[in-house]
């Protein structure tokens, strides 16, 4: 298991994540306690995302976590390859939640047409990012490189185009080269935040 150690003040560390991990994952996906949010089913949500991070982000990607000593997660980096990230699943994985959701997945996603509408043409990486809301280690600049420096190696070895997919304003991802942040609603009351850092990226505004 490769483990990275962060600042001291975050008394925290960066580590690949397993299966084990894939329940503490789910949850730093759910609505903030108290937050006006859109009607969702969250039970069925974690489902999906459950079996979504375990056959096919654990199995064609990279997924590395930000965790305190007492094993708490801060923050977590998802990270897909080109053609994968936004497409629909493949059959197999498509097959796996239709059972499990007795119903098919949608035929016209919302994020393919996001990105398309905001000139991001493939192929490209695609990193969803998001922090326990709790915890004033998971904003910390110092934090949020460690996370995402394996998934940028990697990226900057293929000279490839990345794309960020966040549920809070991207400001934070300015430093590591995303640009152009894009709000992007997915459901009534709901939206994600699109940046994208180029090849070589340094002057896009």
């Amino acid at each position: 298991m490769t483990t990275l150690q962060l600042h001291p003040r975050t008394a925290a560390a960066v580590r690949a994540a397993g299966l084990v991990d894939v329940p503490a994952v789910v949850r730093l996906f759910a609505p903030a306690p108290g937050a006006d949010s859109p009607v969702v089913d969250w039970e069925r949500t974690q489902r999906a995302m459950r079996l979504m991070l375990a056959h096919h982000a654990l199995e064609a990607g990279q997924v590395w976590v930000a965790e305190r000593a007492d094993g708490t997660l801060l923050a977590v980096a998802v990270w897909l390859p080109p053609g994968t990230g936004t497409r629909p699943p493949d059959p197999n994985l498509s097959s796996i939640l239709s059972r499990e959701h007795a119903d098919c997945l949608p035929q016209h996603p919302v994020l393919p047409t996001a990105l398309e509408a905001a000139g991001v043409v493939e192929p490209y990486w695609t990193v969803v990012t998001v922090c326990a809301p709790d915890g004033t280690e998971a904003a910390d600049p110092a934090l949020l490189s460690e996370l995402l420096a394996p998934g940028l190696r990697v990226v900057d070895a293929e000279d490839a185009t990345a794309v960020a997919i966040t549920v809070r304003h991207t400001d934070r991802l300015r430093p590591f080269g995303f640009r152009r942040p894009r709000q992007v609603p997915v459901a009534p009351g709901a939206s994600i935040w699109l940046t994208t850092r180029h090849r070589l990226d340094g002057s896009d505004g």
